[in-house]
């Protein structure tokens, strides 16, 4: 990973996010980008070799790791993380089209044309559609995501040991998962970040839609007076 790459895109999003999405790009960053590349893939990494069943019946320790675990958590939280963090990147996308723009009208027009964007980063127009849309598109790929984990793994706990009936298993195995404490630990930690992350994208778009409400009322009134 090209971290100065990465770092400068994180740096754009900041430089145009409101205080409630500097909170969430910090949160998301440090506490759960972080947590997943320095430690979460280390607790997962063993699973599947880990995964014992009191049987030596061939296929029968495959066949029930598949039926627990369809999807690894550490795989689900990947595609999680890609999908919340890109609507971020689409309001820098956003920003640096108008940026674009404002230069092509400069070297066409000169310096005596019309200035479209005086400040391209304002919030106004399509950019504040742009960002409520990526506000509500982050919740709700946490969102999304919190209910397949629930539905996968009830709870969102993992249990210490599991019964498999399933073929070609000979009768009922008991099948121990390893360090389910500390997975048990780390889910719940990912749980409870991607719930205030919820909550941080919530207020923010609330935020968002009151402050243009109270301009638009604002404006309103000066017209009315005038």
């Amino acid at each position: 990973m090209n971290w100065g790459v990465f770092e400068g895109l994180l740096s754009g999003v900041n430089k145009y996010s409101t205080a409630f999405g500097r909170i969430w790009l910090s949160l998301v960053f440090i506490f759960r980008l972080l947590v997943y590349l320095v430690a979460a893939e280390r607790v997962w990494s063993d699973d599947h070799k880990d995964f014992d069943c009191n049987t030596l019946q061939p296929g029968c320790t495959n066949v029930c790791f598949d039926h627990f675990f369809p999807v690894s958590h550490i795989r689900l939280w990947a595609l999680q993380l890609i999908l919340v963090t890109c609507p971020s990147f689409l309001v820098l996308m956003h920003v640096a089209y108008r940026e674009a723009k404002e230069q092509r009208l400069r070297e066409t027009r000169g310096d005596n044309y019309r200035c479209i964007y005086p400040n391209p980063g304002k919030k106004r127009g399509g950019l504040w559609w742009t960002y409520l849309f990526s506000l509500i598109f982050k919740a709700g790929v946490d969102v999304v995501f919190l209910y397949i984990f629930y539905r996968l793994y009830r709870n969102y706990t993992l249990p210490r040991m599991v019964k498999c009936e399933l073929p070609p298993c000979p009768n009922v195995v008991d099948c121990f998962i390893s360090r389910p404490t500390e997975k048990n630990i780390f889910t719940l930690f990912m749980v409870v970040t991607a719930c205030i992350c919820v909550v941080l994208s919530l207020i923010e778009a609330a935020y968002l839609i009151g402050k243009r409400c109270c301009e638009c009322l604002e404006a309103g009134g000066g017209s009315s007076r005038r």
